[in-house]
C-alpha cells in the first residue's frame, strides 16, 4: 500500500481548519447541528454527509477485520467520525497507511 501522504496533508489541513472554526463559532457544535436539521435543504446535506460517514465506518470495520484486528480497535475512529465526520476516516487511513501492514489475503 502506498504511503498516504495526501490523506495526511488533508487530515492536517482540515483538522486545523476545523479547530479554527470551532474556536470562532458563536454556538456549540450541537446547536449548529440542530439548526442545520431545522430546514429541509440543509437537513438533506447533513443526512447525505452522515450516510457517507456510515459507509466509511463500515469500511473501517471491514478493513480492521481483514487486518486481523477486532472491531473494538476501530472504536476511536468511529467516535471521531460520529462527531467530526471526515477526520475519523482520514486518521484511520493515515495511521494504517504509515504504521501497519496491509490486509491479509484470503
Amino acid at each position: 500500500m502506498p504511503r498516504p501522504y495526501l490523506a495526511l496533508l488533508t487530515l492536517l489541513a482540515f483538522s486545523a481548519y476545523t479547530l479554527f472554526t470551532l474556536l470562532q463559532a458563536q454556538q456549540s457544535l450541537l446547536q449548529f447541528g440542530v439548526q442545520l436539521l431545522s430546514q429541509p435543504d440543509t437537513a438533506q446535506v447533513v443526512i447525505d454527509l452522515y450516510l457517507m460517514a456510515l459507509l466509511a465506518g463500515l469500511w473501517m470495520l471491514q478493513d480492521a477485520r481483514a487486518r486481523g484486528r477486532s472491531a473494538l480497535s476501530v472504536l476511536p475512529y468511529l467516535l471521531l467520525t460520529a462527531v467530526l465526520v471526515s477526520i475519523g476516516p482520514l486518521l484511520y487511513i493515515v495511521v494504517n497507511g504509515f504504521g501497519r501492514g496491509s490486509p491479509r489475503s484470503a
